[in-house]
């Protein structure tokens, strides 16, 4: 059956081979749909194996090449890919420590005919790369993301969080919606009151951190790799633990939260000790020296 990309022609074959059984000979079928008379004879046949449903164009992948993997190369790629389930040029590089001669083409290849890749969505928000820069100093890279905490069944809250990688300075505050211009709000805020400059602010890809957001807090911006939160480790870890010391002791309701959180973000800041950063002081090193209060 010749290979073609037409959508449409599944149906087509079916109801020329419909006719043929209504009663119509293959030779007006042919005339009537433009293919030749052996073609709709073996559409006939094909339609009395599957019965009344479209008949499917067949691949044109040939059954048979000369420089085709072996079968044991074949198993020996998905054993790779299902023992560790590391992607294509870890088991490429591994294949080779096996001595065992195969492209990278042809692991990627062997990998995605057996569904063992996982494509990118064509739904997913394209984000041009930018590389992570490592923090030196206060505020060259500064996390954010988004607490979520059920009010009732039909209703939430929102704790916006933020945290700089290099001294674990953090800045929180609830809000009763979540969108762009609540998250601008909140990085302008939380600029106010940090103790230095922010200079790139790191995000998932959640709807409160799309373009507009991008676009409005006036900082270099980049996003985490979908479906990589370690990218966003440091404020994985401190949603955790605000949750855990802190919101889960009080009911939610935004005004207490937010009244309650300027004692706990003191105590963060400039009490608490982290294991992160040598169990030091966030404050100390922004300013060397922990204020008295």
């Amino acid at each position: 059956m010749t290979y073609t990309i037409n959508k449409h022609m599944p149906k087509i074959r079916r109801d020329a081979a419909n006719l043929v059984c209504s009663g119509w000979s293959t030779r007006k079928v042919s005339r009537h749909f433009g293919f030749s008379q052996s073609v709709i004879v073996k559409w006939v046949k094909k339609a009395k194996l599957i019965g009344n449903h479209p008949i499917p164009t067949k691949s044109s992948r040939p059954k048979t090449h000369p420089k085709e993997l072996s079968e044991y190369i074949v198993r020996k790629i998905i054993n790779k890919r299902l023992e560790h389930n590391r992607y294509a040029e870890a088991v490429h590089k591994e294949l080779e420590n096996d001595n065992i001669k195969v492209s990278l083409s042809s692991v990627k290849r062997t990998l995605e005919r057996h569904y063992l890749i996982k494509k990118r969505s064509p739904w997913k928000r394209y984000h041009p790369h930018q590389d992570r820069p490592y923090p030196l100093k206060s505020g060259d890279l500064v996390e954010t993301d988004t607490i979520h905490r059920m009010i009732n069944n039909k209703k939430r809250l929102y704790v916006f969080t933020l945290i700089d990688t290099y001294s674990r300075w953090t800045y929180a505050k609830a809000y009763e919606r979540m969108n762009s211009a609540t998250g601008v709000k909140f990085i302008q805020e939380a600029q106010r009151y940090a103790p230095f400059h922010f200079q790139m602010i790191q995000s998932d890809h959640g709807p409160e951190f799309g373009k507009w957001f991008v676009s409005r807090i006036r900082k270099s911006h980049r996003y985490t790799r979908i479906g990589k939160p370690n990218d966003n480790s440091h404020i994985e870890r401190f949603n955790r633990t605000i949750q855990e010391e802190f919101l889960d002791k009080l009911p939610n309701d935004v005004k207490i939260i937010n009244c309650k959180l300027k004692e706990y973000l003191q105590y963060y800041n400039y009490k608490r000790v982290h294991g992160g950063i040598n169990y030091q002081i966030p404050m100390q090193l922004i300013t060397k020296v922990i204020p008295s209060y």
